[in-house]
C-alpha cells in the first residue's frame, strides 16, 4: 500500500493574516499556490489556507456558520513545559486562548487555542506516545 499523504485545509477570512499568523509561529510557506492559496509545511502534513468563501464553493456548501465545527488539530510536543511555551507562542502571533494549559486525567498535559479564524488547536504532550527523533508520532500497537 502506498503512504498516505494528509493536507489540512482551512478556511479563513483574510489569507494574508492567516499566512503572517502560522509563519510566525514557524511554519514554513511554499512559493507553491500564488494568491489564493498558502501551503505550510507542516512536518508529514501539509496545513492549506484557502479563502472561506472559496473553500465553502469548491465544496459546494455554505460559508456561514460559527461556534463549534466539530474539530481540532493538534500539535504534539516533547515535553510538559512545552505545551505552556507553544500556547504562549501562539498567544504572542495573535491566537486566543480557549483552555489554558494543565494536566490532564491521562496522565499528559495539555490546553487549547483558537488561531485568528476561530479553528481549534490542541497543544498536548503525551507520556504514552513518544515523538521519535524526526519528530513522528509513533502510536503503540
Amino acid at each position: 500500500m502506498e503512504p498516505r499523504v494528509s493536507l489540512i485545509t482551512l478556511g479563513v477570512a483574510d489569507l494574508p493574516r492567516a499566512k503572517a499568523f502560522y509563519t510566525q509561529l514557524g511554519f514554513s510557506a511554499s512559493s507553491v499556490g500564488g494568491a489564493e492559496v498558502v501551503f505550510l509545511q507542516a512536518g508529514a502534513v501539509a496545513l492549506c489556507l484557502f479563502p472561506r468563501e472559496s473553500l465553502a464553493c469548491d465544496a459546494d456548501v455554505p460559508a456561514e456558520g460559527s461556534g463549534f465545527r466539530g474539530i481540532a488539530i493538534a500539535h504534539n510536543v516533547r515535553t510538559k513545559d512545552e505545551v505552556d511555551a507553544v500556547i504562549a507562542e501562539a498567544v504572542a502571533a495573535g491566537a486566543l486562548v480557549v483552555k489554558p494549559a494543565d494536566d490532564a486525567s491521562w496522565g499528559g498535559r495539555s490546553g487549547y487555542f483558537a488561531d485568528p479564524d476561530g479553528h481549534l488547536w490542541e497543544v498536548a504532550w503525551n507520556p504514552h506516545f513518544p515523538l521519535s527523533v524526526d519528530g513522528a508520532l509513533t502510536l503503540p500497537p
